[in-house]
């Protein structure tokens, strides 16, 4: 019988290939390091595709979202519909979510969203834990093994969450939900001692619906404990052919993504860069594969109620060295100068367009600061399509208001 060959996928950023590479060869398949940019003629013999862990374009924009709209993944989701395995640990499960291959195909309805605890936000959490599969042993490509793994964890936006009331049910039914967070006696749980990370009903890792796709945060690949998770996924390949597997019709997505306007916050700060603003160039470069002619400006947005200056003072809020600030108050716009102290007349074309604000879960008040999007070179009378918003946000885990004057 012919090896199995995996191609391990690289895209700028990512950071685990070495103990990816190491992981696929351990369990006895050939291992292929490919790049993001490579010659897909490369790819024509390999029976799966393993997408590691790292900071995918630094993370821009969201964890996930610029490396899911590369066109390399819209190939590997027809060479999934084809038959062959995709595995996507850490960020490749990331990626994997926002490309909509997990968990029905072809949509947004999930997100990986930030780390929280008690509907607070907790940063970046590196440490161990237990999983266990929740699903049937030949349910998906990775999930024949019992008992339980102990494996790390390394991630900022590792919590499975969405917006649809429909969706959980759906996976349980499915037996996707392949991996849950556990004790080392395997009991689920969804406390912290269990899932660190806030993560919806505990889980740590779902398939697609035909079981050959599956996106998992924790990291097996980091630890020889983890070898039965390849294992199972090279006795998923040799125990299968490739032929086109058959789905079941995809519904229809479950969140869609409202725009509404909102009135203005009392005082408005924008913060704009000095430098050259590195996401937001990527954030543009995402966008420009829906809208050929978009152009975008990122800003950092902060309504407040008090003294704009007792905020700008602050270098922990405000770094005059690299920023400009702006403030606006019932539409006027004025621009801070940081040597004077104080604000002075603008006449700035900064907020020129469309101005979106996208925030995060977990919301804490009205000054909660976000992103602002402000939008050129396109027909801002027309609604903007569902991918086109699908970059700026994930409607699972973030809102997207148009703020007016």
């Amino acid at each position: 019988m012919t090896t199995p060959r995996i191609a391990i996928v690289s895209f700028p950023g990512n950071n685990c290939e070495v103990e990816s590479l190491r992981a696929i060869s351990q369990s006895g398949m050939e291992a292929l390091f490919f790049r993001w940019n490579d010659d897909r003629a490369k790819l024509k013999d390999v029976d799966g595709y393993f997408i590691p862990g790292g900071f995918s374009y630094e993370d821009r924009g969201r964890s996930g979202m610029v490396a899911a709209r590369d066109p390399l993944m819209e190939f590997i989701g027809q060479e999934a519909d084809a038959g062959k395995v995709v595995i996507g640990n850490c960020n490749g499960a990331q990626i994997l979510i926002e490309s909509g291959l997990v968990p029905l195909g072809k949509h947004l309805d999930m997100c990986l969203a930030h780390n929280i605890i008690d509907r607070k936000r907790i940063g970046f959490i590196s440490s161990w834990v237990w999983i266990t599969p929740s699903c049937s042993q030949e349910r998906c490509a990775t999930s024949h093994w019992s008992g339980v793994m102990h494996v790390p964890i390394a991630h900022g936006e590792g919590r499975f969450t969405t917006r649809d009331p429909d969706l959980l049910e759906e996976l349980k039914r499915n037996d996707q939900i392949a991996f849950r967070y556990c004790d080392a006696n395997g009991s689920v749980s969804e406390d912290l001692h269990c899932t660190p990370n806030g993560a919806l009903y505990a889980i740590a890792g779902l398939c697609n619906p035909a079981g050959n796709v599956v996106a998992l945060m924790p990291h097996p690949e980091r630890t020889p404990i983890g070898l039965p998770y390849f294992q199972s996924l090279k006795r998923w390949i040799e125990s299968r052919s490739h032929p086109a597997i058959s789905q079941k019709p995809l519904r229809a997505a479950g969140a869609a993504l409202p725009l509404n306007d909102a009135a203005p916050a009392e005082i408005e700060l924008f913060i704009d860069t000095v430098i050259t603003n590195n996401e937001e160039r990527t954030v543009e470069a995402a966008a420009r594969e829906v809208e050929p002619s978009i152009r975008i400006k990122q800003l950092r947005y902060i309504p407040l109620k008090g003294d704009p200056a007792a905020y700008l003072r602050h270098v922990a809020s405000f770094n005059p060295n690299k920023e400009i600030a702006y403030v606006r108050r019932r539409g006027m716009l004025t621009r801070w100068n940081p040597d004077a102290k104080r604000e002075e007349p603008s006449l700035s074309t900064l907020l020129s367009g469309l101005a979106l604000v996208r925030r995060d879960e977990p919301f804490e008040g009205e000054e909660d600061p976000g992103t602002c999007y402000v939008l050129s070179g396109i027909d801002a009378t027309r609604p903007l399509s569902p991918t086109l918003l699908g970059v700026l946000c994930n409607p699972h885990a973030s809102t997207l208001v148009r703020i007016v004057a």
